[in-house]
């Protein structure tokens, strides 16, 4: 194997998140994708890169999961799948949470490795293509720009000490690019003697006497590190964002299912105990399938068949959850906002009453939008047709969205 990649997102993320924010950075979503899942997008889409060893926190699996779902079902699908490897667990420091990943990908027995930080989003294929240009000479490649601002050394008041020469100083960026065999041997090395505290591999690299060599970065490739880095790189990914939300879609969904046997039904997220189930592909929830295809409607972007085909047996017995939250991005993506939906279900039992306050807090949290903009109802159809006859149940949704006005 020539190359693989390791992405290192076993940080906290701490100074980025908002006072609501209870995850990491790189868990927070920016035009609609978390930040890990738009960095994993560049390098899945290179076809240099071999292999990807992504490092989480201990307890980030779930957050994980969910922030890579969309690869499941996106254009780069068929690179996930053979280029993802599964999550390693990272450490103490940055340096340990690399060498833990560097020992992860031992068996694949790489040429080359890039490590990079899962908070710089905006990497770029030409930054890329230089860090293999430059690895063809050299072990050790650092990307890096130019420092442009004046710089200046100040006391621990603050006062001015001197005025620091600029033109000699470089601003480390990520991917840093290795010889794999050499940084795993150096990181092995500084681990052994307790060097725990290296604050990115270049330097573990200098630790060991070897020359690192300049690849030029990009001022856009910046790592995410404020609230403020957050709110700039929303604006980068949705330029459309700062547009009045005045193009108002509405879409509608219909969705039927029969009953099967069982002991509960599976209805906007909630399952209620029945004398059935309801009989399908994925879980059933007829009511989610309904808002899902009235949420695609609105947007012109297909239905839940045209994104997740039943032919396929990976989404048997699927959480209809999944395929909600899937359009939900896509409004997201399009710098829209979700403004109301409105279910109602069909049935001769069982009692929807009971359970429509779980249902709106279900959908409201998938949907990522208020309670109050929930409504769900429920009727029978007068013992008519199949529904009436008890053979199934039936549901009907409309979705109200709003998009950035387009330009003409």
């Amino acid at each position: 194997m020539t190359c693989a990649a390791i992405i290192v997102a076993a940080g906290s993320g701490s100074r980025a998140r908002r006072a609501s924010d209870t995850v990491a950075k790189q868990y927070l979503e920016i035009g609609g994708k978390a930040v890990l899942l738009r960095t994993l997008e560049q390098f899945l889409a290179n076809e240099k890169i071999d292999r990807i060893q992504v490092v989480i926190g201990s307890q980030d699996n779930d957050l994980y999961n969910e922030a890579i779902a969309p690869t499941l079902t996106g254009q780069l699908a068929e690179q996930a799948k053979a280029k993802l490897l599964p999550p390693v667990h990272g450490g103490d420091t940055r340096q340990i949470s690399v060498l833990n990943g560097l020992k992860a990908i031992k068996t694949e027995n790489p040429k080359h490795v890039l490590i990079h930080d899962a908070a710089r989003p905006f990497i770029t294929d030409a930054i890329l293509a230089r860090c293999f240009e430059s690895l063809k000479e050299h072990k050790a490649c650092l990307v890096a720009t130019p420092v442009t601002d004046t710089i200046k050394k100040v006391d621990a008041k603050g006062a001015i000490l001197e005025t620091i020469d600029r033109t000699t100083l470089w601003s480390a960026q990520t991917p840093q690019a290795f010889d794999y065999a050499f940084i795993l041997n150096a990181h092995e090395k500084a681990f052994n003697q307790t060097l725990h505290a290296f604050t990115d591999d270049a330097s573990v690299a200098e630790w060991v006497g070897e020359p690192v060599h300049i690849v030029e970065g990009s001022p856009s490739n910046r790592k995410l590190t404020s609230q403020e880095d957050l709110t700039m790189a929303e604006t980068m990914i949705t330029p459309t964002a700062s547009r009045p939300l005045t193009d108002i879609r509405v879409g509608t969904g219909y969705d039927v299912h029969a009953f099967d046997e069982g002991d509960a039904v599976i209805i906007g997220g909630v399952s209620i105990p029945h004398t059935h189930k309801l009989k399908g592909h994925s879980d059933a929830d007829v009511g989610l399938h309904a808002i899902t295809d009235a949420i695609l409607g609105a947007i012109a972007d297909g239905d839940i068949g045209t994104h997740f085909p039943p032919s396929d047996p990976q989404w048997k017995g699927a959480a209809s959850d999944l395929f909600l939250k899937d359009a939900v991005r896509r409004v997201k993506e399009r710098g829209g906002k979700l403004s109301n939906i409105d279910m109602t279900i069909i049935c001769e039992a069982p009692k929807i009453g009971p359970h429509r306050p779980d249902m709106r807090t279900a959908i409201a949290q998938l949907c990522q939008i208020s309670i109050d903009r929930i409504s769900v109802k429920a009727t029978t159809s007068e013992r008519l047709g199949f529904t009436g006859r008890k053979e199934g149940i039936a549901a009907l949704a409309t979705a109200t969205v709003r998009l950035p006005e387009q330009e003409d």
